[in-house]
């Protein structure tokens, strides 16, 4: 499900558009991930069949298994050739390059269907989070992969850190923070 909605959300997504290069291998990479990571280690959140985030918390590891990568790295390969994987390799160094190293609560995505935006999902989706981490002291970070975005996080709190690029003739990440309330 969090596959799904994720991979519909972002099928027009910048970055993911330029890792993926097409819309393909997306909810099986977002799902697989979700599989092994988010949904055992970290908090999910869904809103129906609409939206999904994906957090991890600090301390946590976010390693895949092997049988995870090799499952991505498949479907990756197999919707957008091997260039895929190589932008989807460049991607991920450079996301753990620029990723804090002070504690934090990562939001790794999150995704609202085109067919539900525009009525409040997204913020009711990062309410509990940004709520906990704020009766808990814990910053929150991210790294918006749409410019079109960069409003929606300012308005959660969210502010502007960097941008940097995630490889060669990519569009940018942008770098966010919050500091807790």
């Amino acid at each position: 499900m969090i596959g799904a909605i994720t991979g519909d959300a972002f099928q027009n997504d910048p970055v993911s558009s330029w890792v993926f290069g097409n819309k393909r291998p997306m909810a099986a990479v977002f799902g697989r991930m979700a599989r092994d990571i988010y949904l055992p280690h970290g908090i999910c959140h869904l809103a129906g069949d609409d939206g999904a985030t994906q957090w991890l918390l600090p301390g946590v590891n976010n390693t895949m298994p092997l049988a995870g990568q090799m499952n991505i790295a498949w479907h990756m390969i197999r919707g957008g050739g091997f260039g895929s994987l190589k932008r989807g390799m460049s991607a991920g160094s450079a996301m753990a390059r620029h990723h804090p190293k002070e504690p934090h609560a990562y939001l790794y995505t999150i995704a609202v269907r085109a067919s539900a935006q525009g009525r409040g999902l997204g913020r009711a989706l990062l309410a509990p989070m940004l709520d906990a981490c704020d009766r808990a002291g814990l910053p929150a970070y991210l790294e918006n992969s749409n410019p079109r975005n960069h409003s929606f996080y300012a308005g959660q709190g969210f502010d502007h850190i960097e941008h940097f690029s995630p490889g060669p003739a990519a569009p940018p990440l942008e770098a966010m923070w919050r500091e807790p309330r």
